[in-house]
């Protein structure tokens, strides 16, 4: 399924549209272009329990960075991802095979991070799949944006880079701050507030060495931003600047229920920055009763919680999207003939 949408026009999300879209949500719009018509993929590598959470944020970035720029969004999954029956049924009703990838004349690309399951990423059953996009996305996009895990599989594959395992895992909303001029970053206030929420890290050294652009970064989270320009401009996310304000609280839920059914043998840390001062202190209470009585029937008795009120969700990355769709809709224009754009005033 194509969606398009541009300012005109509501995004229609493919987790909440019908099984046979409605004649006004095909691809095919007879509404009046905008100024460009810009064609974006998205492959989302997320768990299942994220699937369709993680395509609502990067569509809600994509609508409100749109200006006048029509825009044609494709989901695609790779399909070496282990996924749910349901899930598998979204992805096939509702994603564009990715075998059309080639066809499509993708200007954007938007490759999302992935669970990890194996000790290395090579030895992840999605690892030739994603390498192959890699390499695609080189010379057959004008940019490309990879995301966490994505980010981490990008650097290895392309330049050797190891990502290096984490003491602790790195969960919170942190402040990143803007380390040099960047037309991606114009407009963007600094410092930057952006959750993370990973087990490894890329270390700036590393990448400095092999000739990385590092945008932003913070004392405590490391590396956040940063670029390298192949045939396309490469822009690497070590956080999640796309996640809504509930989404870390999603994760940490998840991995308290974990601990308790017994999947996984540290108790989760509270993400840092995030949750409110009298939440934190429910929150430790509650770490020191599971502890004792670790069992699943207890995740029923989690306390309500309440987020800092600054925590400014989403508030960044709607200017670096905005910059982005910026960048590619130059290189539309200047790939459309002057005779055809006159038709289109």
């Amino acid at each position: 399924m194509t969606l398009v949408f541009d300012k005109h026009r509501p995004v229609v999300s493919p987790a909440l549209a019908p099984a046979q879209p409605r004649e006004s949500d095909q691809c095919e719009s007879h509404q009046p272009a905008a100024d460009t018509a810009l064609t974006i993929g998205l492959i989302n590598n997320m768990p299942d329990s994220a699937l369709q959470a993680t395509e609502r944020q990067f569509m809600r970035l994509l609508k409100a960075a749109a200006g006048n720029n029509r825009i044609r969004l494709h989901c695609f999954s790779l399909p070496s991802l282990k996924r749910s029956q349901t899930a598998k049924w979204h992805v096939e009703k509702q994603y564009t095979d990715i075998a059309d990838l080639g066809r499509l004349h993708i200007d954007g690309l938007i490759v999302t991070g992935a669970e990890p399951n194996a000790a290395t990423l090579p030895e992840e059953p999605f690892w030739r799949d994603l390498t192959g996009i890699i390499d695609w996305a080189k010379t057959n996009t004008r940019s490309t944006i990879w995301s966490c895990l994505a980010a981490h599989a990008a650097v290895l594959h392309l330049d050797g880079i190891e990502r290096r395992r984490l003491t602790e895992k790195c969960s919170g909303v942190y402040d990143c701050a803007k380390m040099t001029d960047d037309w991606l970053m114009q407009d963007v206030s600094s410092p930057l507030k952006i959750s993370h929420s990973r087990l490894n890290e890329l270390r700036e050294s590393d990448l400095v060495a092999r000739v990385y652009k590092i945008l932003t970064g913070s004392r405590e989270a490391g590396v956040d931003i940063f670029t390298k320009q192949f045939d396309s401009h490469f822009i690497f996310f070590q956080g999640h600047p796309e996640y809504d304000a509930l989404s870390l609280q999603r994760e940490y839920l998840r991995d308290i229920s974990r601990f308790l059914a017994g999947e996984r043998d540290a108790y989760p840390a509270i993400p840092a920055g995030y949750f409110d001062t009298e939440a934190e202190e429910k929150l430790a209470s509650f770490q020191r009763r599971a502890c004792v009585e670790r069992a699943p029937a207890l995740s029923a008795q989690l306390p309500a919680l309440t987020l800092r009120t600054d925590i400014a969700a989403g508030a960044a990355a709607s200017v670096i999207f905005r910059n982005w769709l910026g960048y590619l809709s130059h290189g539309a224009r200047a790939r459309v003939p002057q005779a055809v754009r006159g038709t289109q005033r």
